[in-house]
Formats: C-alpha cells, sequence, structure tokens
C-alpha cells in the first residue's frame, strides 16, 4: 500500500510540473496572438489600398490582358501552403496538411501535374515524409514576420505563373476567426479573379504608362496577399496553440483532482488498517 501511496505522490507531483507547464505556454501564447492580431490588422490597409489601385488599372481598357488577369489550360498547378515551424498547437498543422494532401490526391494523377511550396517546418516534413517532392521552402519565420522574410518565396511562387511553370496558384493556410476557431482554407491567389479585384475605384493618372505600372503592381499584389495570409496563419496558430494548452492545463487540472482524491482514499485506507491491527493486536494480549 504504502508503494502504492508513494507512485500516486509522484504522479501528482508530475502533473502540477506539466499544469505549469501548459499554463505558461497558454499564457505565452495569448500575448503573442495579440501581437500576431495586430500585424495583420494594421496590414490591411496597404493591401485594400494597393487592390484599389489594381482593380482601377484592370478595369481600364486593354489593361486586363496581364497573364495574372487571365486563366488559361491547366496542366500544372501550385500550392503554397503555410505551416508552423513549432507543434502542440491542436489540429493547426494537421487540419491544412491534410486538406491538401486530399486535394492533391483528388484532382492529380502524378506528380508532373502539380507542385508544393511550403513554409514552416511542420509542412515540409509532412510532405518529405511522403515522398512528396518542394518546389521551394522556408522555415525558421519569427513569430513576428517581415514581409522580407517571406519575399523570396512568394516571388518565386508568383514568377513561376508568370513564366508559364505554373497555370494556376494556390494559397493553402489557415484562416483566422478567433482564439477557438481557426478554419483551413485553400483559395485559388493565381489567376486573380474579379471577387479579388473587387472594391472601390479611384480614377489615377499614370507614368509611364497604365500597363507598365500594373505589371510591376500585379505581382507585388500577389506577394502581399501571400504575406496576409502568412500574418493570418501566425495568428491562428497562437490561437490553436493558446487553446490546446488551455486544455492541456484544465485536464491536467482534473487528473490531479483524481489523483489527489485516489491518494486520500489510500491513505485513509491506510489508517484505518493500521487502526484495525493495532486493536486486534490489542485484544489478542487480553
Amino acid at each position: 500500500m504504502a508503494k502504492g501511496m508513494r507512485e500516486i505522490k509522484r504522479s501528482i507531483k508530475s502533473k502540477q510540473n506539466t499544469k505549469q507547464i501548459t499554463k505558461a505556454m497558454e499564457m505565452v501564447a495569448a500575448s503573442k496572438l495579440r501581437r500576431a492580431q495586430e500585424a495583420a490588422v494594421a496590414s490591411r490597409p496597404y493591401t485594400d489600398k494597393l487592390r484599389e489601385v489594381v482593380a482601377s488599372i484592370a478595369s481600364g481598357s486593354g489593361n486586363s490582358k496581364h497573364p495574372m488577369l487571365q486563366s488559361r489550360s491547366v496542366k500544372r498547378t501550385a500550392y503554397l501552403v503555410i505551416t508552423s515551424d513549432r507543434g502542440l498547437a491542436g489540429g493547426y498543422n494537421a487540419n491544412i496538411l491534410r486538406k491538401v494532401l486530399m486535394t492533391i490526391r483528388e484532382n492529380h494523377q502524378s506528380a508532373d501535374e502539380y507542385a508544393v511550396l511550403v513554409i514552416g517546418r511542420k509542412g515540409r516534413d509532412f510532405f518529405k515524409r511522403r515522398n512528396i517532392a518542394l518546389a521551394d521552402e522556408i522555415t525558421g519565420l519569427s513569430d513576428s514576420p517581415k514581409f522580407s522574410d517571406v519575399k523570396q518565396i512568394a516571388s518565386a511562387a508568383v514568377k513561376g505563373y508568370e513564366d508559364g511553370v505554373y497555370d494556376e496558384l494556390y494559397l493553402a493556410y489557415n484562416e483566422f476567426h478567433n482564439a477557438i476557431t481557426q478554419v483551413p482554407v485553400l483559395k485559388r491567389l493565381l489567376p486573380l479573379n474579379q471577387e479579388q479585384m473587387s472594391g472601390a475605384k479611384s480614377d489615377y493618372e499614370y507614368e509611364p504608362s497604365p500597363e507598365d505600372v500594373l505589371s510591376v503592381l500585379l505581382p507585388r499584389y500577389a506577394e502581399t496577399l501571400v504575406f496576409s495570409a502568412l500574418l493570418e496563419g501566425k495568428a491562428s496558430e497562437f490561437g490553436a496553440r493558446m487553446t490546446a494548452m488551455g486544455n492541456a492545463t484544465k485536464n491536467a487540472t482534473k487528473m490531479i483532482a483524481d489523483l489527489t482524491l485516489t491518494y486520500n482514499r489510500a491513505r485513509q485506507a491506510a489508517i484505518t488498517q493500521e487502526i484495525a491491527e493495532i486493536v486486534g493486536g490489542a485484544s489478542a494480549q487480553q
């Protein structure tokens, strides 16, 4: 019995240590979530203004012939997948990776029909374990990424479409709704559609010409959409991690309570047994 009580007490101590860790991680994730939300909100005015300018040019006569605005026969599709470098974030990575893998298996018969570009160590390892070659990858991003951190892979994806290497480019990431809800989405980034070009339009004067300005702004706009998705993904990651660590803390608390009850019952039973043995011994001596 004493040995069993020692094991229970050791287990309680272990769960208490785990609870302290998960509680600390929950608080850290909550702090990072707030900053990630602020970064995502701060980037919206730039993206909205850029879309407005691009839409104004593209709506002009003869300006919608840019290859990034034209649909073509799809022979090869590219997927730019945004994941995290670390785990302990619930289903954050698993949900979006499962969605991409299912889409690839349903829509493509061979590896020549698609290409995968990955942001995040979890996504990279996932595809490599399944022998899916990566066209490009980037890992080790900070918790507060800058546009320069992802410009290389975003530019490579956009240029691949411009050069005809890919006929479609999809963006896969977790869309942030709140700390509890993150929805995995797979959106077509290129060619740009009318929905992406919608919004308020203004009249501008362009130098040297609308076509030249459009050829510069369209790739930058597509790259900006990638960066915006990354910021959404970061907010989703911290929200998922905060929720996962919060649930882990609650589970640890419940386990500690159950083990404490078991320990007290075992201790009470041991005391009762000792009293019974003392009484029994005293009775035998009479």
